[in-house]
């Protein structure tokens, strides 16, 4: 009976500091800069390129993504609907970044404040 309480708790320990070892992976913050598209990357961080990202996602298999110029890199971005209507547009998305994965799991994504 020892031996199966001690299995069981050794399983609940490894399975709760995988869960914790994962939840590390990601950051809660915001971020911002310039819907574009997981093929053009920073080349398409612009207004002009809006046609151009929606063309890539649909008939490339691209994703909608966000470029951050802070650290010039390309987050793809979980809310692919509401990206697809900000192509092109400087914006502050909200949300838990996987930096594994280099995705964020958006809770909000509004225009960026004007300068």
């Amino acid at each position: 009976m020892k031996k199966v309480v001690s299995r069981v708790l050794l399983a609940a320990l490894v399975v709760s500091l995988a869960s914790f070892a994962f939840a590390g992976d990601m950051m809660e913050g915001s971020w911002t800069g310039v819907v574009t598209d997981t093929g053009c990357g920073a080349k398409g961080a612009n207004a002009d390129h809006a046609k151009c990202a929606a063309k890539c996602v649909k008939e490339h298999g691209a994703k909608y993504a966000l470029y951050t110029p802070s650290d010039k890199q390309v987050w793809v971005l979980s809310n692919q609907e509401e990206a697809a209507k900000m192509a092109g547009q400087e914006v502050t998305v909200k949300g838990k970044a996987d930096k594994e994965k280099m995705s964020i799991e958006v809770a909000s994504m509004e225009p960026a404040a004007k300068k």
